[in-house]
């Protein structure tokens, strides 16, 4: 049994059913029975000649559509309150191949529709698009399962009335896959590769450059993962990363995808945070870093999207390009309480040789820091810093 493969026809099954009139959590529920069905009967008979209620196993597709209609029908005739769907069952549509029409990109816009707030989008996605499990979605948000499977419910039961025609906002599609991407490893679902996976599916549905430019990016920050932490799990900053250890496959596919999708002159704000990677990438070391081009991307991505977290990740650059008090001065426009400030503040300083403001200022970030392997980073930071006013 290829669990690849159910989870690659998860969302195209469901938009069939949909499409067919059944609503969006009854045909969601009626897929994971024919799943389940699939994982039991499969293995047992994996023939190409093979079938399960008379389908043939060489349209895998084909058979999972059919199990679930019946499962959805089942579940309609057993439920009484439902009897003015009758006329929808009364007719039950014939085994066959399954329609050339692919709902997959629908299934992506409804489980990223505004109703939603972005914690229920990403785990609908991961369940209907993905084909992930409750237990699984999770594990990897390391909360109880039950408290998943509600959040799951409350999100299908707001997308069950949405009209499936309805045009869909490519740009909440790709904020709920980056997010998806952001929340990398844990639990036994590597969330970051899931996130690629997928949007090399939505990729393949739409020819959009702020999609390919997602997929850059994700591809290209990726490449960089095994360097990131030491062995103790540490954070590794990247100045520091042994670049040796970057996958160079996903760089070159990365920028490659990421040339095609600036050809075509419609620059989004993932194209441009894809072109900053790229730089990054592109440089032997550390010291090579081409800062002022950095500087210029940062540029246009705080043009597309006026964002502080830009500004001040673009305080860095300058201060990398122009000299640190350039950057500080860049980062003196800014509102000191934006998450990471006293940290960038802190490098900043440093570098401008003012190592006891350095040393607050990271002790300050350690207290703030989102999680402990930041904290532990920023709080050797300010411990050597301390050191080496001591000396």
């Amino acid at each position: 049994m290829n669990e690849a493969l159910l989870r690659s026809l998860t969302p195209s099954v469901i938009g069939i059913l949909v499409r067919r009139g059944a609503d969006f959590a009854a045909a969601e529920d009626a897929v994971q029975d024919a799943l389940v069905e699939a994982v039991r009967v499969w293995p047992a008979d994996p023939s190409p000649s093979s079938s399960s209620r008379g389908y043939p196993l060489r349209d895998p597709k084909g058979w999972l559509v059919t199990v679930a209609w019946r499962r959805f029908l089942d579940a309609t005739r057993a439920d009484a309150a439902r009897r003015r769907r009758e006329d929808l069952v009364d007719e039950e549509p014939a085994p066959g191949p399954a329609p050339a029409v692919d709902d997959t990109l629908q299934l992506y816009f409804l489980c990223a529709h505004p109703s939603l707030t972005p914690s229920s989008a990403v785990a609908l996605t991961l369940r209907a698009v993905g084909g992930l499990t409750t237990r699984q979605i999770a594990q990897a948000y390391l909360v109880p399962e039950a408290t998943m499977a509600q959040r799951i419910s409350r999100a299908k039961r707001t997308v069950s009335g949405v009209r499936f025609d309805q045009p869909g906002d490519v740009a909440t599609v790709l904020r709920v896959l980056y997010l998806v991407f952001n929340e990398g490893y844990s639990g036994d679902v590597d969330l970051a590769a899931e996130a690629i996976r997928l949007t090399r599916q939505l990729a393949a549905a739409m020819d959009h450059p702020e999609v390919a430019g997602l997929l850059a990016l994700m591809l290209l920050h990726h490449a960089r993962r095994a360097s990131r932490t030491a062995p103790d799990g540490s954070l590794v900053p990247l100045a520091e990363q042994d670049r040796g250890r970057w996958d160079t496959e996903s760089i070159a596919e990365g920028v490659e995808i990421l040339q095609a999708a600036l050809a075509r002159d419609r620059l989004g704000e993932f194209q441009a945070q894809a072109a900053i990677a790229a730089l990054h990438a592109d440089a032997p070391t550390a010291e090579e870093t081409d800062w002022a081009q950095i500087v210029e991307w940062y540029d246009e991505l705080a043009r597309l999207t006026d964002s502080p977290v830009v500004r001040l990740n673009r305080a860095v650059a300058v201060g990398e390009a122009d000299g640190p008090r350039a950057g500080l001065a860049a980062l003196a426009a800014l509102d000191d309480s934006l998450p990471r400030h006293a940290a960038v503040a802190a490098y900043l300083h440093e570098r401008d040789g003012d190592l006891a403001t350095a040393a607050r200022l990271y002790a300050e970030a350690a207290r703030n820091a989102p999680n402990l392997a930041e904290r532990d980073y920023l709080t050797r930071q300010a411990a050597r810093l301390n050191a080496r006013r001591c000396r």
